[in-house]
């Protein structure tokens, strides 16, 4: 709804001059008649009229004294919008309040088209989710996504939880709000997910926020193009991979995307990395004792490995030019492929049918909104303190953790400059061992906690597993950051959970409201533009670990004013007020004055558009981010693009949704600064890719059909003579495939997984996830698939032990080479 000048309300004629400062006095009193306090009283602009009322949450005596009074107009004390009872709709004022004022200082009353001041009612010690909810809100990169880009709100997994969510936004940030939103919808999809938020217990805003943001971008999380390998982009001086697993509980932060998503796919595949760039026509197949011994040793080290996540480690990065040997991925394992050249005829007992041999399965790569805004890299090192070698990895995080040091770790972290010399000369942490530390107290993060946070650090008792030595050793933990987030989240680390009770540090920090600078923590070879950071939204909390209370602090993107949020009450407050905050989250923003320079720039071409035929379609994510984000990237059309330059099928019916028209003047000024593309000014529908999910559901419906068969051939067999063993977590790859859950078919059977090595041969584990097929399904599947080893049980049972009705088998187990 457009704003309404004061030409569409002949009654604010009546209205009196009055300061800001006046309201927010009055916020603070009763209503004349009932005497209840706030949050919704209103007070009549009347000129002269000092009345204030309560609203229709309550007797609604507000409306009573316009009925009595024929005083039209009136004021939200809380969120300062203006309505008229006589026109009966919201007006706006374009002048009165200030000019006359004998307070000098004080200032106008805002414009009341402001949104985004709506309070969020306790649904039962649910202030933790509030306060979360308000600081996200105020995040204009996310909500601006769910508010305009909402036909993009689309998921087929429950809850729902984005559905949810949108529609909670869009109720918080509606032109014709309500004084309060009541967020059970988005209350119950939480618990469905996390049971931990089950029941009325006071919980952890941060790990809600952390459960909501993975869910968020679980379900709105799409398959990127083609894989990104972003250690190309690092340099072998600073940055020689050691893995892709980001910190879980540690220092680091991510939600399921890019690297965690690549992690989540590696859980779902065993933790094997299936080989991308192997020849089909010629592979080689390693020694089972070599395959096994590589396994143990793949164990340990991942053992090892997370029982060094687990600790606390300070972190920064540099290095001075030293040669660095490149580490093997901890997480990935050579997976024994058998693949042959051409097609492969397979034969069953029904019918026979001619596939393609599979490709190796790539790990997928996903991005979604949630990413896009919160997702940044750091470039994490361990150097061993033996024999120099440095290990490094490229680590996601979301958010970034960082230690509140006590009075005990305060003498520690002023010592530290004698465990940061022991680095030794040439290290990746020469440049910074003469630096030691500054009094945590006495500074702004952005001169000392995150140098806590990224400066060098000894690993202590987390000692890892050094590749080059060989042996568990001790060694310092350096990071830098690689790339920067849209949005950065800061945790800090107040609250100490032991066995049996928790404790909350209550030590004042001091944070910047502007001009947070990342830039001495970046990595040297970064390419990120803008480093600094204004302050969004802090999440505070106040009390005791066992009996507090959570609030947030927001700043408003509409009239860049600040505003407590406290449950269904919302205050505006002084930039003082927020820096003396108990900050428990705090949520920083990219500040980049050439990308508003450059959005009024491209406002204006709107304004000298000439008539033209031509027009261009551009993505609608993208227009978003340029329109939110300080750094929006080059132009990405391929999210309404398939490989061939055509709509999807699956995303014909509302590409609408996707797209928006630009006329040829402003696609290209937008082109020629961002670059990006594809250009397109036609869309159709792709045939080829039509053709290809034909093709697909064909092949769907054939190799189900036929497992149907030979499994029910197998179930009705009475005595089978040898029984095929298959690992049950490829299984269910291959069924989600068949039953179309999964676009992509599985990688070749891992059977690995279910099998233990005894004298040298390969038998069945105990326990293993495994399922029993025949020979003529293993044979099928592993025809389509390769793969293997192949495991049999052949049921030996003497004729005494049927009649002695043994529910025992004696089982003997044989591998066959593949």
């Amino acid at each position: 709804m457009p704003p309404v000048s004061s030409c569409d309300c002949p009654h604010l004629d009546c209205v009196g001059e009055i300061t800001k400062e006046e309201l927010i006095q009055k916020s603070h009193g009763q209503c004349q008649d009932c005497k209840v306090g706030g949050p919704n009283l209103w007070a009549c602009l009347e000129n002269g009229c000092p009345y204030v009322g309560c609203g229709e949450s309550h007797a609604d005596h507000s409306t009573v004294h316009s009925q009595d009074t024929r005083h039209n107009l009136t004021v939200n004390l809380t969120t300062l919008r203006v309505w008229c009872y006589a026109c009966g709709k919201e007006v706006f004022l374009e002048r009165k309040l200030g000019p006359h004022s004998p307070h000098s200082n004080s200032k106008p009353l805002p414009l009341p088209q402001n949104v985004g001041l709506t309070g969020l009612k306790n649904i039962g010690n649910t202030c933790y989710m509030n306060a979360a909810l308000q600081a996200l809100s105020n995040c204009p990169p996310l909500t601006q996504f769910f508010v305009e880009c909402g036909g993009l709100v689309r998921t087929d997994k429950k809850p729902a939880l984005c559905k949810s969510y949108q529609k909670l936004v869009s109720d918080l940030w509606h032109k014709n709000r309500p004084s309060y939103v009541v967020p059970t919808n988005l209350f119950q999809g939480i618990k469905a997910i996390n049971p931990m938020f089950r029941g009325y217990a006071q919980q952890d805003s941060q790990e809600f926020l952390r459960c909501l943001m993975d869910q968020l971008h679980e379900e709105l999380k799409e398959q990127l193009p083609e894989p990104c390998d972003q250690s190309h982009s690092i340099t072998m001086d600073d940055s020689p991979e050691e893995d892709n697993h980001s910190q879980s509980d540690n220092d680091f932060q991510s939600c399921e995307s890019c690297g965690s998503s690549e992690r989540a796919e590696n859980e779902v595949q065993g933790g094997n990395a299936l080989i991308d760039d192997t020849n089909e026509a010629e592979m080689l197949i390693p020694e089972q004792d070599e395959i096994q011994a590589n396994r143990e040793w793949q164990k340990e080290k991942n053992m090892i490995n997370d029982l060094y996540r687990s600790g606390t480690n300070g972190i920064t990065g540099g290095s001075t030019g030293v040669d660095i040997d490149k580490d093997v991925d901890t997480t990935t394992e050579t997976t024994p492929i058998i693949s042959s050249q051409g097609a492969i005829k397979v034969q069953g007992r029904a019918s026979v049918t001619t596939f393609s041999p599979p490709k190796n399965k790539r790990q997928k790569k996903y991005r979604s909104i949630i990413s896009d805004v919160f997702d940044g890299t750091i470039v994490s090192s361990v150097q061993c303190l033996t024999c120099d070698r440095v290990s490094v990895t490229l680590e996601n995080f979301q958010d970034i953790s960082l230690p509140i040091p006590g009075k005990e770790d305060l003498a520690k972290l002023h010592s530290s400059t004698h465990q940061t010399s022991l680095v030794k000369a040439g290290s990746c942490g020469e440049a910074y061992a003469p630096q030691g530390w500054i009094a945590f107290v006495m500074e702004y993060i952005k001169r000392c906690l995150l140098s806590v946070f990224l400066k060098g650090k000894r690993m202590g008792d987390n000692m890892y597993s050094c590749e080059k030595c060989k042996k568990l050793r001790n060694g310092v933990k350096f990071c830098k950051m690689q790339s920067l987030p849209e949005i950065l989240c800061i945790h800090l680390k107040r609250f100490r959970h032991e066995l049996m009770f928790s404790t909350k540090i209550s030590t004042h920090v001091s944070f910047p409201l502007e001009g947070l600078d990342l830039q001495p923590f970046l990595a040297k070879d970064s390419s990120a533009q803008t480093t600094s950071y204004d302050l969004l939204s802090v999440i505070c909390h106040h009390g005791t670990a066992s009996n507090g209370h959570y609030i947030a602090y927001c700043r408003n993107d509409v009239n860049n004013l600040w505003y407590e949020f406290d449950d269904q009450s919302v205050t505006e407050v002084s930039e003082a007020c927020v820096q003396n905050a108990e900050a428990y989250v705090l949520f920083y923003k990219k500040s980049n004055e050439d990308a508003v320079k450059e959005r009024r720039r491209v406002s204006g071409l709107f304004n000298m558009m000439e008539p033209s035929l031509l027009q261009f379609y551009v993505s609608r994510q993208w227009l978003n981010k340029f329109k939110t984000f300080a750094e929006p990237g080059p132009i990405s059309n391929d999210d309404f693009l398939c490989l061939h330059g055509g709509v999807p099928p699956n995303k014909a019916t509302f590409i609408d949704d996707l797209v928006v028209m630009l006329p040829q003047n402003v696609w290209d000024h937008l082109y020629s600064r961002y670059g990006g593309g594809p250009a397109v000014n036609h869309l159709y529908v792709c045939h080829t890719c039509q053709t290809e999910i034909e093709k697909l559901e064909k092949r769907r419906k054939q190799e189900l059909d036929m497992f149907v068969r030979l499994n029910k051939a197998f179930q009705e067999e009475e005595s089978p003579v040898v029984i095929y063993c298959i690992s049950m977590q490829w299984f269910r790859e291959w069924e989600g495939f068949v039953k179309g859950k999964d676009n992509d078919p599985p990688g070749p059977i891992d059977n690995s997984k279910i099998t233990v090595n005894k004298n040298g041969h390969l038998t069945l584990k105990q326990g293993a996830d495994s399922g029993q097929i025949s020979e003529e399904t293993w044979n099928f599947l592993h025809s389509i698939y390769g793969g293997g080893p192949l495991l049999t049980v052949r049921p030996n049972i003497s004729h005494q032990e049927v009649e002695s009705s043994q529910s025992e088998e004696k089982i003997e187990v044989e591998t066959r080479s593949v």
